[in-house]
């Protein structure tokens, strides 16, 4: 997927950007509290299941990064864009 294809895609998907070094769709969520932030881990791993596009996760007391690639693709794919406006919908 070439970048001009990615920035369009992105103007849909609020706060995500485009990380270049890891070929990765990325977003913080910034939570109130853990518990939160666990239940917000949760719906995003039932979603990856159910996709079966499972995206990397960085979590932490109260906020959680979100990493979606391709790595069969060697970068972004429909599918990842489909997760991130899935995960949008929390």
């Amino acid at each position: 997927m070439n970048i001009q294809v990615i920035n369009e895609k992105l103007k849909t998907l609020p706060e995500w950007s485009y990380q270049t070094e890891t070929k990765s769709l990325v977003k913080a969520f910034n939570f109130k509290s853990y518990s939160k932030n666990i239940s917000f881990v949760n719906a995003v791993a039932w979603i990856a299941n159910k996709m079966n596009h499972h995206p990397d996760l960085e979590v932490t007391f109260n906020k959680c990064v979100v990493k979606i690639t391709t790595h069969d693709e060697g970068g972004l794919s429909e599918k990842d864009f489909e997760l991130a406006m899935n995960i949008e919908k929390l």
